[in-house]
Protein backbone atom coordinates (compact mmCIF):
# COMPACT_ATOMS: atom_id res chain seq x y z
CA UNK A 1 0.00 0.00 0.00
CA UNK A 2 3.03 2.24 -0.21
CA UNK A 3 2.83 5.13 -2.67
CA UNK A 4 6.56 5.81 -2.50
CA UNK A 5 9.66 4.04 -1.22
CA UNK A 6 10.12 4.79 2.48
CA UNK A 7 13.01 7.05 3.32
CA UNK A 8 15.87 5.66 5.35
CA UNK A 9 16.47 7.88 8.29
CA UNK A 10 17.81 7.85 11.81
CA UNK A 11 15.41 7.19 14.67
CA UNK A 12 15.05 10.95 14.68
CA UNK A 13 17.08 13.70 13.00
CA UNK A 14 20.74 13.79 13.99
CA UNK A 15 21.54 16.88 16.07
CA UNK A 16 24.36 19.17 15.01
CA UNK A 17 27.80 17.86 15.91
CA UNK A 18 28.59 20.91 18.00
CA UNK A 19 26.30 23.37 19.71
CA UNK A 20 28.34 26.43 20.75
CA UNK A 21 27.65 27.91 24.15
CA UNK A 22 28.15 31.46 25.15
CA UNK A 23 31.69 30.79 26.34
CA UNK A 24 32.84 29.39 23.02
CA UNK A 25 32.76 25.77 24.22
CA UNK A 26 30.19 23.11 23.39
CA UNK A 27 27.02 22.04 25.11
CA UNK A 28 26.89 18.65 23.41
CA UNK A 29 29.72 16.31 22.67
CA UNK A 30 29.21 14.00 19.71
CA UNK A 31 29.18 10.33 20.70
CA UNK A 32 32.05 8.68 18.84
CA UNK A 33 32.15 5.10 17.63
CA UNK A 34 34.89 4.43 20.16
CA UNK A 35 32.41 5.00 22.99
CA UNK A 36 30.59 1.78 22.09
CA UNK A 37 31.85 -1.75 22.16
CA UNK A 38 31.96 -2.78 18.48
CA UNK A 39 32.47 -6.41 19.42
CA UNK A 40 29.08 -6.65 21.10
CA UNK A 41 25.88 -7.01 19.12
CA UNK A 42 24.02 -5.92 22.25
CA UNK A 43 26.00 -2.76 22.94
CA UNK A 44 22.72 -0.83 22.96
CA UNK A 45 21.60 -2.95 25.93
CA UNK A 46 24.72 -2.50 28.05
CA UNK A 47 24.04 -0.95 31.43
CA UNK A 48 26.27 2.10 30.87
CA UNK A 49 24.62 3.00 27.57
CA UNK A 50 21.08 2.51 28.86
CA UNK A 51 21.91 4.63 31.91
CA UNK A 52 23.17 7.46 29.69
CA UNK A 53 19.91 7.40 27.75
CA UNK A 54 17.89 7.40 30.97
CA UNK A 55 19.82 10.39 32.33
CA UNK A 56 19.33 12.35 29.10
CA UNK A 57 15.62 11.54 29.09
CA UNK A 58 15.16 12.60 32.70
CA UNK A 59 16.91 15.90 31.94
CA UNK A 60 14.52 16.24 28.96
CA UNK A 61 17.56 16.73 26.74
CA UNK A 62 16.19 15.73 23.35
CA UNK A 63 19.41 16.57 21.52
CA UNK A 64 21.60 14.33 23.69
CA UNK A 65 19.04 11.52 23.63
CA UNK A 66 18.94 11.70 19.84
CA UNK A 67 22.73 11.74 19.69
CA UNK A 68 22.95 8.63 21.87
CA UNK A 69 20.55 6.54 19.80
CA UNK A 70 21.65 7.87 16.42
CA UNK A 71 22.83 4.98 14.28
CA UNK A 72 20.84 2.29 16.08
CA UNK A 73 19.07 -0.08 13.74
CA UNK A 74 15.31 -0.08 14.17
CA UNK A 75 15.22 -3.48 15.94
CA UNK A 76 17.94 -2.23 18.31
CA UNK A 77 15.96 0.94 19.04
CA UNK A 78 12.96 -1.28 19.78
CA UNK A 79 15.13 -3.31 22.18
CA UNK A 80 16.11 -0.09 23.93
CA UNK A 81 12.47 0.89 24.37
CA UNK A 82 11.85 -2.59 25.82
CA UNK A 83 14.47 -2.31 28.57
CA UNK A 84 13.75 1.28 29.61
CA UNK A 85 11.56 1.83 32.68
CA UNK A 86 7.97 2.65 31.58
CA UNK A 87 8.15 6.33 32.55
CA UNK A 88 11.48 6.82 30.74
CA UNK A 89 10.19 4.89 27.73
CA UNK A 90 7.21 7.21 27.44
CA UNK A 91 9.38 10.29 27.96
CA UNK A 92 11.84 9.20 25.26
CA UNK A 93 8.97 8.76 22.80
CA UNK A 94 7.55 12.15 23.79
CA UNK A 95 10.94 13.85 23.27
CA UNK A 96 11.19 12.31 19.81
CA UNK A 97 7.64 13.32 18.87
CA UNK A 98 7.13 13.77 15.12
CA UNK A 99 10.80 12.94 14.51
CA UNK A 100 10.57 9.33 15.67
CA UNK A 101 11.04 7.01 12.70
CA UNK A 102 7.56 5.50 12.20
CA UNK A 103 9.13 2.26 10.93
CA UNK A 104 10.09 1.41 14.52
CA UNK A 105 6.45 0.90 15.53
CA UNK A 106 6.02 -2.60 13.99
CA UNK A 107 9.11 -3.68 15.94
CA UNK A 108 7.36 -3.00 19.27
CA UNK A 109 5.01 -5.38 21.05
CA UNK A 110 2.40 -5.32 23.77
CA UNK A 111 2.68 -2.75 26.51
CA UNK A 112 5.84 -1.21 25.02
CA UNK A 113 3.97 -0.45 21.79
CA UNK A 114 1.09 1.07 23.76
CA UNK A 115 3.43 3.24 25.84
CA UNK A 116 5.20 4.61 22.76
CA UNK A 117 2.12 5.16 20.60
CA UNK A 118 0.35 7.12 23.33
CA UNK A 119 3.20 9.65 23.33
CA UNK A 120 3.50 10.28 19.60
CA UNK A 121 1.06 12.18 17.36
CA UNK A 122 -1.53 10.30 15.34
CA UNK A 123 0.08 11.82 12.24
CA UNK A 124 3.24 9.82 12.94
CA UNK A 125 1.28 6.57 13.23
CA UNK A 126 -0.56 7.41 10.01
CA UNK A 127 2.80 8.00 8.34
CA UNK A 128 3.97 4.59 9.53
CA UNK A 129 0.84 2.97 8.12
CA UNK A 130 1.38 4.66 4.75
CA UNK A 131 5.00 3.48 4.55
CA UNK A 132 4.47 -0.10 5.68
CA UNK A 133 3.34 -3.12 3.71
CA UNK A 134 -0.37 -3.72 4.18
CA UNK A 135 0.10 -6.70 6.54
CA UNK A 136 2.46 -4.74 8.81
CA UNK A 137 0.16 -1.71 8.67
CA UNK A 138 -2.79 -3.81 9.83
CA UNK A 139 -0.64 -5.28 12.62
CA UNK A 140 0.06 -1.74 13.84
CA UNK A 141 -3.54 -0.56 13.56
CA UNK A 142 -5.03 -3.56 15.38
CA UNK A 143 -2.87 -2.84 18.44
CA UNK A 144 -4.25 0.70 18.82
CA UNK A 145 -7.08 1.79 21.08
CA UNK A 146 -10.32 2.36 19.17
CA UNK A 147 -10.19 6.15 19.44
CA UNK A 148 -6.58 6.26 18.20
CA UNK A 149 -7.51 3.85 15.40
CA UNK A 150 -10.20 6.26 14.23
CA UNK A 151 -7.81 9.22 14.37
CA UNK A 152 -5.22 7.38 12.29
CA UNK A 153 -7.73 6.05 9.75
CA UNK A 154 -9.10 9.56 9.19
CA UNK A 155 -5.61 10.70 8.19
CA UNK A 156 -5.19 8.00 5.54
CA UNK A 157 -6.10 8.24 1.89
CA UNK A 158 -9.40 6.59 1.04
CA UNK A 159 -7.75 3.69 -0.80
CA UNK A 160 -5.39 2.94 2.10
CA UNK A 161 -8.24 3.19 4.59
CA UNK A 162 -10.32 0.66 2.65
CA UNK A 163 -7.40 -1.80 2.61
CA UNK A 164 -6.92 -1.48 6.37
CA UNK A 165 -10.62 -1.84 7.16
CA UNK A 166 -10.92 -4.90 4.92
CA UNK A 167 -7.96 -6.49 6.69
CA UNK A 168 -9.39 -5.80 10.13
CA UNK A 169 -12.66 -7.45 9.06
CA UNK A 170 -10.95 -10.85 8.89
CA UNK A 171 -10.63 -12.94 12.08
CA UNK A 172 -7.52 -12.50 14.18
CA UNK A 173 -4.70 -14.94 13.35
CA UNK A 174 -6.28 -15.74 9.98
CA UNK A 175 -4.56 -15.65 6.60
CA UNK A 176 -6.55 -12.52 5.80
CA UNK A 177 -4.83 -10.65 8.65
CA UNK A 178 -1.26 -11.54 7.69
CA UNK A 179 -1.49 -11.43 3.89
CA UNK A 180 -0.12 -8.56 1.83
CA UNK A 181 -2.48 -6.74 -0.49
CA UNK A 182 0.40 -5.31 -2.52
CA UNK A 183 1.30 -8.02 -5.02
CA UNK A 184 2.31 -8.68 -8.61
CA UNK A 185 -0.29 -10.47 -10.74
CA UNK A 186 -0.37 -10.68 -14.52
CA UNK A 187 -2.72 -12.42 -17.00
CA UNK A 188 -1.51 -15.66 -18.51
CA UNK A 189 -1.70 -14.32 -22.08
CA UNK A 190 0.91 -11.62 -21.41
CA UNK A 191 4.40 -12.04 -22.79
CA UNK A 192 7.63 -11.83 -20.84
CA UNK A 193 8.27 -8.45 -22.45
CA UNK A 194 4.92 -7.04 -21.34
CA UNK A 195 5.53 -8.32 -17.82
CA UNK A 196 8.99 -6.76 -17.58
CA UNK A 197 7.70 -3.44 -18.90
CA UNK A 198 4.91 -3.55 -16.32
CA UNK A 199 7.37 -4.17 -13.51
CA UNK A 200 9.66 -1.36 -14.64
CA UNK A 201 6.88 1.20 -14.98
CA UNK A 202 6.12 3.65 -12.20
CA UNK A 203 3.37 1.76 -10.44
CA UNK A 204 2.67 2.64 -6.80
CA UNK A 205 0.55 -0.49 -6.32
CA UNK A 206 3.54 -2.82 -6.78
CA UNK A 207 5.36 -4.01 -3.65
CA UNK A 208 8.95 -2.96 -3.04
CA UNK A 209 10.10 -6.59 -2.79
CA UNK A 210 8.58 -9.76 -4.22
CA UNK A 211 9.68 -13.29 -5.07
CA UNK A 212 7.10 -14.66 -7.44
CA UNK A 213 4.59 -13.36 -9.93
CA UNK A 214 1.06 -14.72 -9.69
CA UNK A 215 -0.61 -15.60 -12.98
CA UNK A 216 -4.38 -15.16 -13.21
CA UNK A 217 -7.23 -16.00 -15.57
CA UNK A 218 -9.75 -13.41 -16.85
CA UNK A 219 -11.75 -13.79 -13.61
CA UNK A 220 -8.70 -12.87 -11.49
CA UNK A 221 -8.35 -16.43 -10.23
CA UNK A 222 -4.79 -17.75 -9.77
CA UNK A 223 -3.87 -20.39 -12.33
CA UNK A 224 -0.11 -20.39 -11.94
CA UNK A 225 2.99 -18.73 -10.56
CA UNK A 226 6.38 -17.90 -11.96
CA UNK A 227 9.64 -16.94 -10.28
CA UNK A 228 10.99 -13.53 -11.17
CA UNK A 229 14.33 -15.08 -12.13
CA UNK A 230 12.59 -17.29 -14.70
CA UNK A 231 10.91 -14.28 -16.26
CA UNK A 232 14.24 -12.52 -16.65
CA UNK A 233 15.87 -15.57 -18.30
CA UNK A 234 13.28 -15.94 -21.08
CA UNK A 235 12.92 -14.02 -24.32
CA UNK A 236 10.45 -11.13 -24.46
CA UNK A 237 8.16 -12.84 -26.96
CA UNK A 238 7.53 -15.92 -24.74
CA UNK A 239 4.07 -16.07 -23.18
CA UNK A 240 3.84 -16.21 -19.41
CA UNK A 241 1.27 -19.02 -19.62
CA UNK A 242 3.81 -21.23 -21.39
CA UNK A 243 6.51 -20.99 -18.72
CA UNK A 244 4.51 -20.63 -15.51
CA UNK A 245 4.19 -23.33 -12.87
CA UNK A 246 0.62 -24.55 -13.05
CA UNK A 247 -1.67 -25.42 -10.13
CA UNK A 248 -0.01 -23.16 -7.57
CA UNK A 249 -0.47 -23.76 -3.86
CA UNK A 250 -3.38 -21.59 -2.72
CA UNK A 251 -4.29 -20.42 0.78
CA UNK A 252 -7.87 -19.82 1.91
CA UNK A 253 -8.27 -16.31 3.27
CA UNK A 254 -9.99 -17.68 6.40
CA UNK A 255 -7.32 -20.31 7.15
CA UNK A 256 -5.67 -20.17 10.57
CA UNK A 257 -2.18 -18.70 10.44
CA UNK A 258 -0.75 -21.77 12.19
CA UNK A 259 -2.11 -23.97 9.38
CA UNK A 260 -0.62 -21.56 6.84
CA UNK A 261 2.78 -21.87 8.52
CA UNK A 262 2.46 -25.66 8.41
CA UNK A 263 1.75 -25.57 4.67
CA UNK A 264 4.73 -23.30 4.01
CA UNK A 265 6.98 -25.70 5.91
CA UNK A 266 5.55 -28.86 4.35
CA UNK A 267 5.59 -27.66 0.73
CA UNK A 268 8.72 -25.47 1.01
CA UNK A 269 6.89 -22.39 -0.20
CA UNK A 270 8.47 -18.99 -0.77
CA UNK A 271 5.13 -17.29 -1.31
CA UNK A 272 1.53 -18.34 -1.84
CA UNK A 273 -1.55 -16.68 -3.28
CA UNK A 274 -4.52 -16.11 -0.96
CA UNK A 275 -8.02 -16.62 -2.35
CA UNK A 276 -11.56 -15.90 -1.18
CA UNK A 277 -14.60 -18.18 -1.36
CA UNK A 278 -14.95 -17.44 -5.09
CA UNK A 279 -11.30 -18.46 -5.61
CA UNK A 280 -10.46 -14.91 -6.60
CA UNK A 281 -7.02 -13.56 -5.73
CA UNK A 282 -7.14 -11.24 -2.70
CA UNK A 283 -3.55 -11.22 -1.45
CA UNK A 284 -0.25 -13.00 -1.05
CA UNK A 285 1.66 -14.41 1.91
CA UNK A 286 5.46 -14.54 1.78
CA UNK A 287 7.95 -16.54 3.78
CA UNK A 288 9.02 -13.50 5.82
CA UNK A 289 5.42 -13.17 7.02
CA UNK A 290 5.52 -16.82 8.09
CA UNK A 291 8.75 -16.39 10.04
CA UNK A 292 6.91 -13.94 12.30
CA UNK A 293 3.93 -16.31 12.60
CA UNK A 294 6.15 -19.25 13.58
CA UNK A 295 7.84 -17.15 16.26
CA UNK A 296 4.49 -15.88 17.56
CA UNK A 297 2.89 -19.34 17.68
CA UNK A 298 5.94 -20.85 19.37
CA UNK A 299 5.87 -18.15 22.05
CA UNK A 300 2.16 -18.68 22.60
CA UNK A 301 2.58 -22.46 23.00
CA UNK A 302 5.49 -22.11 25.43
CA UNK A 303 3.58 -19.61 27.55
CA UNK A 304 0.42 -21.71 27.39
CA UNK A 305 2.24 -24.82 28.60
CA UNK A 306 3.29 -22.81 31.64
CA UNK A 307 -0.20 -21.41 32.19
CA UNK A 308 0.88 -17.86 31.35
CA UNK A 309 -0.83 -15.57 28.84
CA UNK A 310 1.03 -13.55 26.25
CA UNK A 311 2.36 -10.22 27.44
CA UNK A 312 5.83 -10.54 28.86
CA UNK A 313 7.75 -8.68 31.51
CA UNK A 314 6.64 -5.23 30.36
CA UNK A 315 2.97 -5.72 31.22
CA UNK A 316 1.55 -4.00 34.28
CA UNK A 317 1.47 -5.79 37.64
CA UNK A 318 -2.33 -5.97 37.52
CA UNK A 319 -2.34 -7.50 34.04
CA UNK A 320 0.35 -10.05 34.90
CA UNK A 321 -1.39 -10.98 38.14
CA UNK A 322 -4.77 -11.44 36.47
CA UNK A 323 -3.37 -13.55 33.62
CA UNK A 324 -1.59 -15.94 35.98
CA UNK A 325 -4.16 -16.13 38.74
CA UNK A 326 -6.68 -18.14 36.72
CA UNK A 327 -4.31 -21.03 36.07
CA UNK A 328 -2.92 -20.88 39.58
CA UNK A 329 -6.49 -21.20 40.87
CA UNK A 330 -7.07 -24.23 38.64
CA UNK A 331 -3.82 -25.78 39.87
CA UNK A 332 -4.93 -25.11 43.44
CA UNK A 333 -8.08 -27.10 42.75
CA UNK A 334 -6.10 -30.04 41.38
CA UNK A 335 -3.77 -29.91 44.38
CA UNK A 336 -6.80 -30.13 46.67
CA UNK A 337 -7.97 -33.18 44.71
CA UNK A 338 -4.57 -34.86 45.16
CA UNK A 339 -4.65 -34.01 48.87
CA UNK A 340 -8.10 -35.58 49.13
CA UNK A 341 -6.67 -38.81 47.74
CA UNK A 342 -3.92 -38.72 50.35
CA UNK A 343 -6.54 -38.07 53.03
CA UNK A 344 -8.21 -41.36 52.20
CA UNK A 345 -5.05 -43.11 53.39
CA UNK A 346 -4.51 -41.07 56.54
CA UNK A 347 -4.56 -44.14 58.79
CA UNK A 348 -2.06 -45.94 56.57
CA UNK A 349 0.35 -43.00 56.68
CA UNK A 350 0.04 -42.72 60.47
CA UNK A 351 1.07 -46.36 60.88
CA UNK A 352 4.03 -46.08 58.51
CA UNK A 353 5.62 -42.63 58.50
CA UNK A 354 8.09 -43.61 55.77
CA UNK A 355 5.23 -43.41 53.27
CA UNK A 356 4.99 -39.65 53.81
CA UNK A 357 8.71 -39.33 53.07
CA UNK A 358 8.53 -41.30 49.81
CA UNK A 359 5.18 -40.07 48.41
CA UNK A 360 6.58 -36.94 46.69
CA UNK A 361 9.05 -39.08 44.72
CA UNK A 362 6.32 -41.04 42.96
CA UNK A 363 4.20 -37.97 42.16
CA UNK A 364 7.17 -35.88 41.03
CA UNK A 365 8.55 -38.51 38.66
CA UNK A 366 5.11 -39.13 37.18
CA UNK A 367 4.56 -35.43 36.62
CA UNK A 368 7.93 -34.99 34.91
CA UNK A 369 7.44 -38.02 32.68
CA UNK A 370 3.93 -36.90 31.75
CA UNK A 371 5.14 -33.40 30.90
CA UNK A 372 7.87 -34.82 28.65
CA UNK A 373 5.38 -36.92 26.70
CA UNK A 374 2.81 -34.12 26.60
CA UNK A 375 5.32 -31.62 25.18
CA UNK A 376 6.29 -34.02 22.40
CA UNK A 377 2.61 -34.75 21.68
CA UNK A 378 1.63 -31.08 21.50
CA UNK A 379 4.44 -30.41 19.04
CA UNK A 380 3.55 -33.49 16.99
CA UNK A 381 -0.08 -32.38 16.77
CA UNK A 382 0.98 -28.90 15.65
CA UNK A 383 3.26 -30.27 12.92
CA UNK A 384 0.73 -32.97 11.87
CA UNK A 385 3.21 -35.72 12.77
CA UNK A 386 0.53 -37.16 15.06
CA UNK A 387 -2.86 -37.90 13.52
CA UNK A 388 -5.62 -40.49 13.59
CA UNK A 389 -3.68 -42.55 11.05
CA UNK A 390 -0.76 -43.26 13.38
CA UNK A 391 -2.30 -42.53 16.80
CA UNK A 392 -2.50 -46.16 17.98
CA UNK A 393 1.13 -46.84 17.10
CA UNK A 394 2.31 -43.68 18.90
CA UNK A 395 0.19 -44.43 21.98
CA UNK A 396 1.62 -47.96 22.20
CA UNK A 397 5.13 -46.58 21.80
CA UNK A 398 4.66 -44.03 24.60
CA UNK A 399 3.20 -46.72 26.87
CA UNK A 400 6.22 -48.94 26.22
CA UNK A 401 8.62 -46.05 26.86
CA UNK A 402 6.83 -45.32 30.14
CA UNK A 403 7.04 -48.95 31.22
CA UNK A 404 10.74 -49.22 30.38
CA UNK A 405 11.65 -45.97 32.12
CA UNK A 406 9.45 -46.96 35.04
CA UNK A 407 11.22 -50.31 35.38
CA UNK A 408 14.67 -48.73 35.21
CA UNK A 409 13.83 -46.01 37.73
CA UNK A 410 12.03 -48.55 39.92
CA UNK A 411 15.26 -50.49 40.24
CA UNK A 412 17.14 -47.36 41.23
CA UNK A 413 14.63 -45.96 43.73
CA UNK A 414 13.83 -49.42 45.11
CA UNK A 415 17.49 -49.93 45.95
CA UNK A 416 17.72 -46.49 47.53
CA UNK A 417 14.60 -47.10 49.66
CA UNK A 418 15.85 -50.53 50.78
CA UNK A 419 19.20 -49.07 51.83
CA UNK A 420 17.50 -46.10 53.47
CA UNK A 421 14.77 -47.84 55.47
CA UNK A 422 16.01 -51.42 55.46
CA UNK A 423 12.57 -52.70 54.40
CA UNK A 424 12.46 -54.78 51.17
CA UNK A 425 8.65 -54.79 51.06
CA UNK A 426 8.53 -50.99 51.25
CA UNK A 427 11.14 -50.81 48.50
CA UNK A 428 9.06 -53.19 46.38
CA UNK A 429 5.89 -51.14 46.87
CA UNK A 430 7.72 -47.96 45.87
CA UNK A 431 9.20 -49.65 42.80
CA UNK A 432 5.81 -51.03 41.69
CA UNK A 433 4.15 -47.64 42.16
CA UNK A 434 6.91 -46.05 40.07
CA UNK A 435 6.30 -48.45 37.17
CA UNK A 436 2.53 -47.90 37.33
CA UNK A 437 2.75 -44.10 37.50
CA UNK A 438 5.27 -43.74 34.68
CA UNK A 439 3.15 -45.99 32.45
CA UNK A 440 0.11 -43.83 33.26
CA UNK A 441 2.21 -40.71 32.65
CA UNK A 442 3.11 -41.93 29.18
CA UNK A 443 -0.52 -42.70 28.35
CA UNK A 444 -1.95 -39.48 29.76
CA UNK A 445 0.80 -37.39 28.19
CA UNK A 446 -0.24 -38.59 24.73
CA UNK A 447 -3.98 -39.18 25.17
CA UNK A 448 -4.85 -35.89 26.88
CA UNK A 449 -3.50 -33.63 24.07
CA UNK A 450 -5.07 -35.88 21.44
CA UNK A 451 -8.46 -35.77 23.17
CA UNK A 452 -8.37 -32.01 23.62
CA UNK A 453 -7.38 -31.54 19.98
CA UNK A 454 -10.27 -33.76 18.86
CA UNK A 455 -12.64 -31.62 20.96
CA UNK A 456 -11.37 -28.45 19.29
CA UNK A 457 -9.49 -27.24 22.38
CA UNK A 458 -5.90 -26.03 22.05
CA UNK A 459 -3.87 -28.81 23.72
CA UNK A 460 -1.02 -26.42 24.49
CA UNK A 461 -3.31 -24.39 26.73
CA UNK A 462 -5.09 -27.08 28.73
CA UNK A 463 -2.98 -30.24 28.70
CA UNK A 464 -0.64 -29.46 31.58
CA UNK A 465 -3.27 -29.23 34.30
CA UNK A 466 -4.94 -32.49 33.26
CA UNK A 467 -1.72 -34.47 32.91
CA UNK A 468 -0.28 -33.36 36.25
CA UNK A 469 -3.57 -34.06 37.99
CA UNK A 470 -3.75 -37.58 36.57
CA UNK A 471 -0.15 -38.42 37.47
CA UNK A 472 -0.50 -37.02 40.99
CA UNK A 473 -3.74 -38.86 41.72
CA UNK A 474 -2.65 -42.17 40.18
CA UNK A 475 0.77 -41.93 41.79
CA UNK A 476 -0.65 -41.44 45.26
CA UNK A 477 -3.33 -44.10 44.73
CA UNK A 478 -0.83 -46.65 43.47
CA UNK A 479 1.74 -46.05 46.19
CA UNK A 480 -0.59 -45.71 49.17
CA UNK A 481 -2.99 -48.38 47.93
CA UNK A 482 -0.21 -50.94 47.46
CA UNK A 483 1.23 -49.98 50.84
CA UNK A 484 -2.14 -50.58 52.52
CA UNK A 485 -2.42 -54.00 50.87
CA UNK A 486 1.14 -55.23 51.32
CA UNK A 487 2.61 -53.53 54.36
CA UNK A 488 -0.33 -53.40 56.79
Amino acid sequence: MTDRPPERRAPWPEPPDLLPDEGGGTLLKTRSDDDRDPSSQDAHLQVDFVQQVVEAVRREDAAEAADLVDGLALPDLADLFEVLPPSDRRQLAALAGDNLDPAVLPELDGQVFTDVVRQVPATLVAEAVRQLDSDDAIAVIEELDEDVQNQVLRRLAAADRVVIEEGLAYPEESAGRIMQRDLVAVPQFWTVGQTIDYLRAENPSLPDDFYEIIVTDPFHRPVGAIALSRVMRNERRVKIGDIMTRDPHLIDVMADQEDVAYQFNKYHLISAAVIDQSRRLVGVITVDDIVHVVEQEAQEDILALAGVSEGGVNESIVTMTRSRFTWLLVNLGTAVLASAVIGRFEATIQQLVALAVLMPIVASMGGNAGTQTMTVAVRALATKELSAANALRIVNKELLVGLINGALLAGVIGGVAWAWFGDPLLAGVLAAAMVINLAVAGLSGILVPMTLSRLGIDPAVSSTVFVTTITDVIGFLAFLGLAALVLL
